[in-house]
Protein backbone atom coordinates (compact mmCIF):
# COMPACT_ATOMS: atom_id res chain seq x y z
CA UNK A 1 0.00 0.00 0.00
CA UNK A 2 1.26 3.61 -0.13
CA UNK A 3 2.27 5.58 2.21
CA UNK A 4 -0.06 7.58 4.49
CA UNK A 5 -1.98 10.60 3.01
CA UNK A 6 -2.48 13.81 5.37
CA UNK A 7 -5.33 16.50 4.30
CA UNK A 8 -3.88 19.89 2.37
CA UNK A 9 -5.36 23.15 3.46
CA UNK A 10 -7.88 24.31 1.46
CA UNK A 11 -8.51 28.34 1.93
CA UNK A 12 -10.28 30.52 -0.27
CA UNK A 13 -10.17 34.54 -0.90
CA UNK A 14 -6.68 34.39 0.59
CA UNK A 15 -4.95 38.34 0.29
CA UNK A 16 -1.51 39.00 -0.70
CA UNK A 17 -0.52 40.18 3.03
CA UNK A 18 -1.79 37.36 4.25
CA UNK A 19 -0.34 34.56 2.16
CA UNK A 20 3.51 36.37 2.30
CA UNK A 21 2.69 37.02 6.45
CA UNK A 22 1.06 34.09 7.69
CA UNK A 23 1.05 31.20 4.96
CA UNK A 24 4.40 31.58 2.71
CA UNK A 25 6.68 31.30 5.43
CA UNK A 26 5.48 27.73 6.93
CA UNK A 27 6.82 26.50 3.27
CA UNK A 28 4.02 23.91 2.92
CA UNK A 29 1.23 23.23 0.18
CA UNK A 30 -2.14 24.60 -0.15
CA UNK A 31 -4.51 24.43 -2.02
CA UNK A 32 -6.03 28.01 -2.38
CA UNK A 33 -9.18 28.55 -4.47
CA UNK A 34 -11.20 32.14 -5.49
CA UNK A 35 -8.20 33.73 -6.94
CA UNK A 36 -8.78 36.13 -10.03
CA UNK A 37 -7.03 34.77 -12.98
CA UNK A 38 -8.43 37.48 -15.18
CA UNK A 39 -10.48 35.73 -18.23
CA UNK A 40 -8.67 32.55 -18.76
CA UNK A 41 -10.80 30.66 -17.06
CA UNK A 42 -13.73 31.09 -18.97
CA UNK A 43 -12.46 31.78 -22.36
CA UNK A 44 -9.38 28.99 -22.87
CA UNK A 45 -12.05 26.54 -24.81
CA UNK A 46 -10.01 24.13 -27.20
CA UNK A 47 -11.94 26.19 -30.06
CA UNK A 48 -10.11 29.69 -28.59
CA UNK A 49 -6.86 28.42 -28.06
CA UNK A 50 -6.68 26.68 -31.60
CA UNK A 51 -7.31 30.06 -32.81
CA UNK A 52 -5.89 32.58 -30.82
CA UNK A 53 -2.82 31.09 -29.60
CA UNK A 54 -1.28 30.68 -32.90
CA UNK A 55 0.39 28.25 -35.32
CA UNK A 56 3.90 28.34 -33.64
CA UNK A 57 5.69 24.96 -33.56
CA UNK A 58 5.82 23.58 -30.28
CA UNK A 59 8.27 20.91 -28.83
CA UNK A 60 5.96 17.81 -26.99
CA UNK A 61 6.24 14.81 -25.47
CA UNK A 62 4.52 12.17 -26.92
CA UNK A 63 3.50 8.64 -24.96
CA UNK A 64 1.25 5.61 -25.46
CA UNK A 65 1.35 4.87 -21.78
CA UNK A 66 -0.47 6.73 -19.16
CA UNK A 67 2.37 7.15 -16.80
CA UNK A 68 5.73 8.88 -18.42
CA UNK A 69 8.77 8.08 -16.90
CA UNK A 70 11.70 10.42 -17.60
CA UNK A 71 13.94 8.08 -16.12
CA UNK A 72 13.90 5.42 -18.91
CA UNK A 73 11.99 7.56 -21.29
CA UNK A 74 9.15 6.18 -22.28
CA UNK A 75 7.89 9.31 -24.68
CA UNK A 76 9.56 10.56 -28.04
CA UNK A 77 9.93 14.42 -28.53
CA UNK A 78 8.03 15.08 -31.04
CA UNK A 79 6.92 18.99 -32.97
CA UNK A 80 3.53 20.17 -33.61
CA UNK A 81 1.68 23.50 -34.75
CA UNK A 82 -0.11 24.71 -31.39
CA UNK A 83 -3.19 25.01 -32.61
CA UNK A 84 -2.88 21.17 -33.51
CA UNK A 85 -1.63 20.26 -30.08
CA UNK A 86 -4.65 21.60 -28.52
CA UNK A 87 -6.86 19.73 -30.71
CA UNK A 88 -5.28 16.82 -30.46
CA UNK A 89 -4.29 16.72 -26.81
CA UNK A 90 -8.82 17.13 -26.55
CA UNK A 91 -9.28 14.07 -28.27
CA UNK A 92 -9.50 10.76 -26.96
CA UNK A 93 -8.59 9.06 -30.65
CA UNK A 94 -6.68 10.28 -32.92
CA UNK A 95 -6.90 10.68 -36.92
CA UNK A 96 -3.76 11.66 -37.19
CA UNK A 97 -0.59 10.58 -34.87
CA UNK A 98 2.47 9.84 -34.44
CA UNK A 99 2.78 6.82 -33.05
CA UNK A 100 -0.74 5.09 -32.30
CA UNK A 101 -4.56 6.92 -32.47
CA UNK A 102 -4.33 6.52 -28.81
CA UNK A 103 -1.15 8.44 -27.89
CA UNK A 104 -1.20 11.26 -25.26
CA UNK A 105 0.36 14.59 -25.37
CA UNK A 106 2.02 16.75 -22.82
CA UNK A 107 3.39 20.81 -23.61
CA UNK A 108 5.28 22.28 -21.12
CA UNK A 109 6.81 25.06 -22.78
CA UNK A 110 10.16 26.39 -23.39
CA UNK A 111 11.85 29.85 -24.07
CA UNK A 112 12.98 30.87 -28.20
CA UNK A 113 16.38 29.45 -27.74
CA UNK A 114 15.76 26.72 -24.81
CA UNK A 115 19.42 27.01 -23.40
CA UNK A 116 19.28 30.14 -23.16
CA UNK A 117 15.97 31.46 -22.16
CA UNK A 118 13.35 30.90 -19.73
CA UNK A 119 9.70 30.05 -20.62
CA UNK A 120 7.66 33.07 -20.41
CA UNK A 121 3.80 32.90 -21.59
CA UNK A 122 3.64 36.85 -22.18
CA UNK A 123 6.52 36.46 -24.71
CA UNK A 124 5.91 33.03 -26.52
CA UNK A 125 1.90 33.73 -26.33
CA UNK A 126 1.83 37.35 -26.29
CA UNK A 127 -1.93 36.63 -27.76
CA UNK A 128 -3.06 35.30 -24.66
CA UNK A 129 -1.14 37.24 -22.22
CA UNK A 130 -4.10 39.21 -21.40
CA UNK A 131 -6.46 36.89 -20.20
CA UNK A 132 -4.29 35.33 -17.89
CA UNK A 133 -3.38 37.51 -14.46
CA UNK A 134 -1.03 36.02 -12.32
CA UNK A 135 -1.21 36.06 -8.36
CA UNK A 136 0.98 38.39 -6.81
CA UNK A 137 2.30 37.13 -4.12
CA UNK A 138 6.30 37.68 -4.94
CA UNK A 139 7.60 40.64 -5.96
CA UNK A 140 8.31 41.42 -9.87
CA UNK A 141 12.16 41.10 -8.98
CA UNK A 142 11.69 37.44 -8.20
CA UNK A 143 10.02 36.36 -11.18
CA UNK A 144 12.00 33.46 -12.99
CA UNK A 145 9.02 31.66 -15.21
CA UNK A 146 5.62 30.95 -16.35
CA UNK A 147 5.48 27.95 -18.35
CA UNK A 148 2.44 26.61 -20.09
CA UNK A 149 1.12 23.27 -19.58
CA UNK A 150 -0.91 21.16 -21.63
CA UNK A 151 -1.95 17.63 -21.12
CA UNK A 152 -3.66 14.85 -22.47
CA UNK A 153 -6.95 13.20 -20.48
CA UNK A 154 -5.42 10.50 -18.05
CA UNK A 155 -1.51 11.49 -18.25
CA UNK A 156 0.31 11.15 -15.53
CA UNK A 157 3.84 12.91 -15.04
CA UNK A 158 6.83 10.94 -13.07
CA UNK A 159 7.44 11.75 -9.42
CA UNK A 160 10.30 14.96 -9.30
CA UNK A 161 11.12 18.33 -7.12
CA UNK A 162 11.83 21.95 -8.93
CA UNK A 163 13.87 23.95 -7.01
CA UNK A 164 12.15 27.22 -7.59
CA UNK A 165 8.89 27.83 -5.69
CA UNK A 166 5.32 28.13 -7.66
CA UNK A 167 2.15 28.34 -7.83
CA UNK A 168 0.40 25.70 -10.76
CA UNK A 169 -2.59 27.54 -11.54
CA UNK A 170 -4.90 25.03 -13.31
CA UNK A 171 -7.40 27.05 -15.39
CA UNK A 172 -9.07 24.01 -17.08
CA UNK A 173 -9.69 20.35 -16.40
CA UNK A 174 -9.15 18.66 -13.29
CA UNK A 175 -5.62 17.64 -12.11
CA UNK A 176 -4.65 15.54 -9.10
CA UNK A 177 -1.58 16.71 -7.77
CA UNK A 178 0.35 14.31 -5.32
CA UNK A 179 3.27 15.74 -3.31
CA UNK A 180 5.74 14.50 -0.81
CA UNK A 181 7.71 16.23 1.66
CA UNK A 182 11.17 17.15 1.17
CA UNK A 183 12.04 15.47 4.45
CA UNK A 184 10.68 12.05 2.88
CA UNK A 185 13.58 11.96 -0.02
CA UNK A 186 15.09 9.03 1.90
CA UNK A 187 11.54 6.71 0.90
CA UNK A 188 12.17 8.22 -2.37
CA UNK A 189 14.16 6.17 -4.29
CA UNK A 190 15.66 9.28 -6.27
CA UNK A 191 17.50 9.32 -9.32
CA UNK A 192 19.00 12.91 -9.83
CA UNK A 193 15.13 14.89 -9.47
CA UNK A 194 13.21 12.05 -10.17
CA UNK A 195 12.16 8.84 -8.19
CA UNK A 196 12.09 5.52 -9.47
CA UNK A 197 8.27 5.10 -8.40
CA UNK A 198 5.65 5.37 -11.34
CA UNK A 199 3.00 3.76 -10.22
CA UNK A 200 2.36 5.53 -6.48
CA UNK A 201 -1.05 4.35 -6.18
CA UNK A 202 -0.28 0.58 -6.15
CA UNK A 203 3.36 0.49 -5.85
CA UNK A 204 5.66 -2.27 -6.20
CA UNK A 205 6.60 -2.65 -2.44
CA UNK A 206 8.94 -5.56 -2.97
CA UNK A 207 10.73 -3.70 -5.38
CA UNK A 208 10.16 -0.28 -3.59
CA UNK A 209 9.83 -1.22 0.26
CA UNK A 210 10.51 2.02 1.80
CA UNK A 211 7.71 3.73 -0.26
CA UNK A 212 4.80 3.11 2.49
CA UNK A 213 6.58 5.07 4.70
CA UNK A 214 6.28 8.50 2.32
CA UNK A 215 3.88 10.72 3.57
CA UNK A 216 1.28 12.17 0.70
CA UNK A 217 -0.28 15.28 0.11
CA UNK A 218 -2.69 15.90 -2.27
CA UNK A 219 -3.28 19.22 -3.75
CA UNK A 220 -2.81 21.81 -6.46
CA UNK A 221 0.46 24.34 -5.31
CA UNK A 222 3.66 23.22 -3.90
CA UNK A 223 6.89 25.09 -2.51
CA UNK A 224 10.17 24.86 -4.09
CA UNK A 225 11.70 20.83 -3.08
CA UNK A 226 8.33 19.46 -2.37
CA UNK A 227 7.95 15.85 -4.52
CA UNK A 228 4.86 16.02 -7.03
CA UNK A 229 3.46 14.04 -9.05
CA UNK A 230 0.64 14.87 -11.60
CA UNK A 231 -1.95 13.46 -13.03
CA UNK A 232 -4.48 15.00 -15.67
CA UNK A 233 -8.10 13.42 -15.22
CA UNK A 234 -9.13 15.34 -18.02
CA UNK A 235 -8.05 17.44 -20.86
CA UNK A 236 -6.35 20.44 -18.95
CA UNK A 237 -4.41 23.84 -19.21
CA UNK A 238 -2.16 25.50 -16.83
CA UNK A 239 0.62 28.04 -16.58
CA UNK A 240 3.38 27.28 -13.40
CA UNK A 241 4.08 30.68 -12.44
CA UNK A 242 8.01 29.95 -10.59
CA UNK A 243 9.82 32.60 -8.61
CA UNK A 244 13.16 33.01 -6.48
CA UNK A 245 12.72 32.57 -2.60
CA UNK A 246 16.35 32.63 -2.23
CA UNK A 247 18.89 35.54 -3.74
CA UNK A 248 19.72 35.55 -7.48
CA UNK A 249 23.43 34.25 -6.48
CA UNK A 250 21.75 31.61 -5.11
CA UNK A 251 21.38 29.96 -8.44
CA UNK A 252 22.41 28.56 -11.60
CA UNK A 253 23.01 31.19 -14.23
CA UNK A 254 22.83 28.54 -16.83
CA UNK A 255 19.51 27.78 -15.19
CA UNK A 256 16.46 28.47 -17.81
CA UNK A 257 14.03 25.28 -16.49
CA UNK A 258 14.57 26.30 -12.43
CA UNK A 259 15.24 22.51 -11.94
CA UNK A 260 19.16 22.82 -11.40
CA UNK A 261 20.22 22.86 -7.79
CA UNK A 262 21.27 25.69 -5.96
CA UNK A 263 24.89 26.23 -6.15
CA UNK A 264 25.95 25.88 -2.55
CA UNK A 265 24.21 22.52 -3.07
CA UNK A 266 25.91 21.15 -5.90
CA UNK A 267 29.45 22.62 -4.56
CA UNK A 268 28.42 20.40 -1.46
CA UNK A 269 27.07 16.75 -3.64
CA UNK A 270 30.58 17.40 -5.32
CA UNK A 271 32.55 17.80 -2.10
CA UNK A 272 30.78 14.63 -0.95
CA UNK A 273 31.22 12.75 -4.08
CA UNK A 274 35.54 13.15 -3.42
CA UNK A 275 35.14 12.64 -0.02
CA UNK A 276 33.20 9.07 -0.94
CA UNK A 277 35.73 8.29 -3.49
CA UNK A 278 38.59 9.17 -0.70
CA UNK A 279 36.88 6.06 1.60
CA UNK A 280 36.75 4.20 -1.40
CA UNK A 281 40.19 3.38 -0.74
CA UNK A 282 40.06 2.12 2.39
CA UNK A 283 39.07 -1.50 3.05
CA UNK A 284 35.33 -2.51 3.06
CA UNK A 285 35.39 -2.53 6.98
CA UNK A 286 36.93 0.40 7.50
CA UNK A 287 34.84 2.26 4.65
CA UNK A 288 31.75 1.13 6.12
CA UNK A 289 32.53 2.46 9.76
CA UNK A 290 33.55 6.14 8.34
CA UNK A 291 30.75 5.91 6.13
CA UNK A 292 28.67 5.25 8.88
CA UNK A 293 30.47 7.72 10.85
CA UNK A 294 29.92 10.30 8.30
CA UNK A 295 26.28 9.84 7.96
CA UNK A 296 25.61 10.70 11.54
CA UNK A 297 27.93 13.85 11.14
CA UNK A 298 25.38 15.12 8.88
CA UNK A 299 22.40 14.05 10.67
CA UNK A 300 23.67 15.66 14.07
CA UNK A 301 25.40 19.18 11.83
CA UNK A 302 23.30 19.12 8.59
CA UNK A 303 19.42 18.21 9.93
CA UNK A 304 17.09 20.87 10.90
CA UNK A 305 16.50 19.94 14.60
CA UNK A 306 12.35 19.37 13.96
CA UNK A 307 13.43 16.55 11.79
CA UNK A 308 10.88 14.25 11.85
Amino acid sequence: MAGPRIPVPRLEGVSQEQFMRHLYPQRKPLVLEGIDLGTCTSKWTVDYLSQVGGNKEVKIHVTTVAQMDFISKNFVYRTLPFDKLVQRAAEEKHKEFFISEDEKYYLRSLGEDPRKDIADIRKQFPLLEGDIKFPEFFKEEQFFSSVFRISSPGLQLWTHYDVMDNLLIQVTGKKRVVLFSPRDAQYLYLSGTKSEVLNIDNPDLGKYPLFSKARRYECSLGAALWFHNVISEEFGVGVNVFWKHLPSECYDKTDTYGNKDPTAASRATQILDRALKTLAELPEEYRDFYARRMVLHIQDKAFSKNFE
